[in-house]
């Protein structure tokens, strides 16, 4: 099994963006020698108290100055906000940084309506699934000159490197987002963390409309990878205590209060105790929202959740407070799924 990571950038307590950033840095680099596939950062405005992670072309431009192989990603650019030309060019420019390491992740969120304002989003689409499924096409058409001639933009050129092009992925939380990456014969990466009950039948859409390479830098087959919320620690037991972090977010967001996070006696006083240590084997419909283990507990849960949508590569987010505690959490997963050391 392969693993990769997405990075929230989190803003640690007392801290500020400068230090949620240089924190991302870190991760990466770490992520890099310990043999993780890819690195990917989030997107996620107006919660500036704590994610920083608001410009992912941004922090993938310092990310390849400071990483030599680990491929880098976007997870994912808000397509919605955007136009799809210059995302296209951000992601030249980004290629032109770090030849052949670039995944293109595009995906879709409305934020609160002020943010939306702001970002001059319009919230009522009369199609939204057409409408996105438009926009990652025209994303790919740009990137890979894939406008035929006599196209109004047939002309138009990206700067890039001249090399392999940015890899294209679709990624989303519902089947809806499963078919449109099959239907345009894409990568498929889905947020389990997020809608993690809609995670099996997403990936049933994603290879029912499957259809080999509709679009320039498609595939011939479905691939995938499955984007989890998990944490490792030394003991089951000790995992599960970061994991509240987690726990208490969603709950939080239950009741409406989104843009917070608890410190992990917090969210242990607000759940009533530290949530119970994951068990090893899951039942046979479970989709948890979070899971946590000791190496070998976690590899194991991670290996069943992959084997249940047919991928083999798992991508880890998590909400641990502390970036030493998250550092050591890829750290020990790396080693409890014996990847490959570049260190």
């Amino acid at each position: 099994m392969d693993l990769s990571v997405v990075d929230l950038s989190p803003v640690p307590d007392d801290g500020t963006a400068t230090d949620a950033y240089a924190n991302t840095v870190e991760a990466a680099k770490q992520a890099e020698q310990l043999g993780y596939s890819r690195f990917w950062v989030a997107e996620h405005h107006g919660m500036a108290n704590t994610l920083a992670g608001t410009t992912p072309e941004v922090l993938l431009g310092q990310l390849a100055a400071e990483t030599d192989s680990i491929r880098l990603g976007s997870g994912a650019v808000l397509l919605n906000h955007y136009s799809p030309f210059k995302v296209a060019e951000l992601f030249g420019a980004l290629d032109a940084l770090a030849p052949g390491r670039i995944d293109a992740g595009l995906g879709r969120a409305n934020g609160s309506p002020a943010v939306d304002r702001a970002l001059g989003t319009e919230r009522h689409v009369q199609n939204p699934d057409e409408d996105h499924a438009e926009k990652i096409e025209a994303v790919v058409d740009h990137l890979y000159d894939g406008y035929p001639e006599g196209h109004a933009y047939h002309d138009l050129e990206i700067p890039r490197s001249g090399e392999d092009e940015p890899t294209p992925w679709v990624l989303g939380s519902s089947p809806s987002s499963g078919a449109i990456a099959g239907e345009l014969g894409l990568r498929y990466c889905f947020a389990a963390f997020i809608r993690p009950q809609f995670a099996t039948r997403a990936f049933e859409e994603y290879r029912e409309q499957f259809q080999p390479s509709r679009v320039a830098g498609g595939v011939d087959g479905p691939e995938g990878t499955i984007a989890v919320n998990a944490v490792c620690a030394e003991t089951d037991e000790e995992a599960a205590r970061l994991r509240a972090i987690a726990e208490a977010v969603y709950e939080r967001m239950q009741r409406g209060i989104v843009g917070t996070r608890p410190s992990i006696e917090e969210a242990i006083e607000e759940l009533g105790g530290v949530p119970e240590p994951t068990p090893a084997t899951l039942d046979a419909d479970e989709w948890p929202r979070s899971i946590s283990g000791r190496p070998e507990t976690l590899a194991g849960l991670l290996e069943q959740l992959a084997d249940r949508v047919g991928v083999d590569e798992v991508m880890i987010q998590h909400a641990v407070a502390d970036h030493d505690d998250a550092l050591r959490s890829h750290e020990l997963l790396a080693e409890g799924v014996g990847l490959p050391s570049r260190g």
